[in-house]
């Protein structure tokens, strides 16, 4: 399935509350909710089937699932019980653990969780089936409309539940959040911080435990008391020590969350503590400061209730925080704004959000280790303008995103490794060529090209312009992608491949004859013997013409060229209309064929006699078109083969319509100004039916 172009420029962030609704009746929770209580019957959800491919695509269930409603399964369900906790999270058969660890973050922020789950559901008065959840994606929020069939095996629940076995909210989140993603098994495997954006639109930042600053514990501190979401794992070395449990009772490659900071003091001295959760419900840290460690000795009573401790096996845990940086390796943070960790301050953001794609041929151009094809990578020119206060510096965070691999897993696609590089912009518009990449380095980049769905970083340059590239690591990968810029002050951002700049010469003069070239003069008597007394050829004459001539031309190796192209030659020349091509004519269109063959054994860098998809924008531009990057995304996928090679006949067609297209549109703008409500680059992708 081709990837096509979306929109680089710069888009406003939508209103919280206006989540938008994607049930593909139309219609609204309420609307649907209202329906199903009219009609005495209890919703069922077309767009998320009670069937084995909503739970799986490349399985079958091992044993015989039953999906049955909340009040099939117990004699009194309540969707939420005494408050969402994070207690209400345990981990069933399905490898999610980074969405529980995720939702049990998520509980620790009334207001996140209040928009996540809205409560104006449950099972009294008004339920009818139907409950609806609200989800963050690629700068929008969405509202997701589900039924509440569960998958059960012996009436239990077969994936997430919670600890009292008449709560559902939970449950149906999962379910929820597994619509959005396609299936239920599109959630195996993953990171926490991903579903933490999905719950809240917020910007992650990941700290490696062995790179963290000295202030780290003041750093999670605050941002657990601005509400941020916080995960924590230990990394494996392979796939054979995933969920391995170490001789301390920690399971390696498992997302657990950290729900706590706090102090306690020993014999005189601070001690500082975290508190961790396994989303599990169980299976917990069996080391200094456990559950029913001897350190808990020292510290009175009154000291362990306002600490919660307790000695239960529900996979929460306290342990010193020392420990915690020997035995975990990463914690990635999830703010709700990106404000400043490191500062006391808290500070509102700027924020502007671009979506684009990366598509085979045009615009995959993989990292700086592909010179020949980073250069035509999206490139958006970010302006900075003014200095933080008090620095001398303009503070930005960048984030990319690449859209939707969890939801086409089921198609084979798998995250692929992304990142960023930032470069001084020089003194020109337009998108920069590969000499410029070539002789000039980075200023900045992301921290690593790395396969998580987002890569963010926070970087503080001069006011000046910059280019931004994003990028997959390997060329010719496609995907849709999300940019967000974060910036303390107002930043202008533009997308360099929006710009379209056609520069046509003017078609010259005929030439009276006694003053023809010797070239000229051999063509009129080829001509006059082809065309007959009429001294005029058809589409068929005149690709007899072109190929005798053109296979003299040692230089460039072509089969033939086809009877379209001389179609349109005629089009684009035909001044009588007539449909056939006077001498002046066709003298006239060989000067330009002339440079545009000259401009195809240029980019043809092999002598191959085809040229290259991603130097077709370079050509393009000596031809005279500087074209947008959708236009040119568009011509690669209609004239461009599989191997994203372009024969001369290929070529030559695309320049002639694109000519054509475009001086039709400069003669209909002049002279009906009150007509035309097409920009350039909708006319030519109409009128070269692209």
């Amino acid at each position: 399935m081709p990837y096509l172009h979306r929109s680089l420029r710069p888009q406003p962030q939508p209103v919280p509350r206006d989540a938008r609704t994607i049930h593909s009746s139309g219609q609204s929770f309420e609307q649907l909710r209202q329906g199903c209580l009219q009609s005495g019957t209890l919703f069922e959800d077309a767009d998320f089937p009670a069937s084995n491919g909503s739970l799986f695509y490349s399985e079958r269930p091992q044993v015989p699932f039953v999906w049955k409603r909340p009040g099939e399964i117990v004699e009194n369900p309540e969707f939420i019980l005494g408050g969402a906790t994070r207690t209400d999270i345990c981990q069933g058969e399905l490898g999610d653990c980074w969405l529980l660890a995720a939702i049990a973050s998520l509980t620790l922020n009334q207001k996140a969780l209040a928009r996540v789950v809205p409560q104006d559901q449950g099972f009294g008065s008004g339920y009818a089936g139907i409950f609806h959840f609200q989800f963050w994606q690629h700068s929008e929020w969405l509202d997701v409309v589900i039924d509440d069939r569960l998958p059960t095996f012996r009436d239990r629940l077969v994936f997430l539940h919670s600890a009292d076995h008449n709560e559902f909210w939970s449950a149906l989140l999962e379910k929820a959040y597994a619509k959005l993603n396609g299936s239920y098994e599109a959630l195996k495997g993953g990171s926490a911080i991903e579903a933490m954006e999905d719950f809240t639109g917020g910007v992650a930042e990941n700290f490696p435990i062995r790179e963290a600053p000295e202030d780290f514990y003041e750093i999670l501190e605050k941002a657990l008391k601005r509400g941020s979401l916080l995960g924590c794992s230990i990394d494996t070395l392979n796939a054979s020590e995933s969920e391995a449990r170490t001789p301390f009772g920690l399971i390696k490659g498992h997302a657990y969350t950290v729900t706590g900071l706090n102090q306690v003091n020993v014999h005189g001295q601070r001690i500082k503590l975290i508190r961790v959760r396994n989303p599990w419900g169980q299976v917990e840290w069996n080391g200094p400061w456990s559950d029913s460690s001897p350190e808990w000795r020292s510290v009175n009573p009154e000291e362990q209730k306002r600490l919660g401790h307790t000695a239960l096996d529900d996979g929460e845990f306290w342990m010193a925080f020392e420990d915690f940086k020997t035995h975990f390796d990463k914690v990635e943070i999830c703010n709700l704004t990106p404000d400043a960790l490191e500062d006391h301050a808290l500070h509102r953001w700027e924020v502007t959000t671009h979506q684009g794609s990366w598509v085979h041929g045009s615009t995959a151009g993989g990292c700086r280790n592909f010179l020949d094809t980073f250069w035509t990578n999206p490139q958006i020119k970010l302006s900075l303008t003014e200095t933080d206060e008090g620095q001398e510096g303009c503070t930005f965070l960048a984030a990319l995103m690449q859209k939707d691999r969890r939801k086409l897993k089921r198609f084979g696609a798998n995250m692929l490794t992304i990142g960023y590089a930032i470069y001084q912009c020089p003194d020109k518009d337009g998108h920069l060529s590969k000499d410029f990449f070539r002789y000039h380095a980075s200023l900045a980049r992301s921290k690593t090209f790395i396969n998580l769905r987002e890569v963010s970083g926070r970087f503080q340059l001069p006011p000046g312009d910059y280019i931004l590239i994003p990028s997959t690591f390997e060329p010719h990968q496609e995907a849709d992608f999300c940019l967000r810029i974060f910036s303390e002050k107002r930043a202008v951002t533009r997308d360099l491949d929006e710009n379209i700049d056609i520069d046509l010469p003017e078609l010259p003069k005929s030439t009276p004859q006694e003053e023809e070239t010797e070239e000229e003069q051999q063509f009129r008597a080829l001509f006059r013997r082809i065309a007959g007394e009429d001294m005029e050829v058809s589409a068929e004459e005149l690709e007899y013409l072109l190929n005798a001539v053109l296979q003299k031309k040692t230089a460039l190796k072509f089969k033939r060229l086809s009877l379209l192209s001389c179609r349109n030659i005629i089009s684009l020349m035909d001044t009588s209309g007539n449909g056939k091509l006077e001498f002046e004519e066709f003298r006239v269109f060989w000067d330009k064929l002339k440079h545009w063959m000259d401009l195809f054994l240029q980019f043809d860098v092999d002598k191959s006699g085809t040229m290259s998809s991603y130097e077709l924008r370079t050509a393009l531009k000596a031809a005279g078109f500087q074209l947008s990057g959708h236009l040119l995304q568009l011509i690669v996928l209609r004239y461009a083969d599989e191997a994203l090679q372009l024969d001369f006949d290929d070529y030559l067609n695309c320049l002639v319509r694109l000519e054509t297209a475009s001086r039709v549109f400069q003669s209909l703008s002049v002279e009906n100004k009150d007509f035309i409500h097409l920009n350039i680059n909708e006319f030519i992708s109409l009128t070269m039916n692209i």
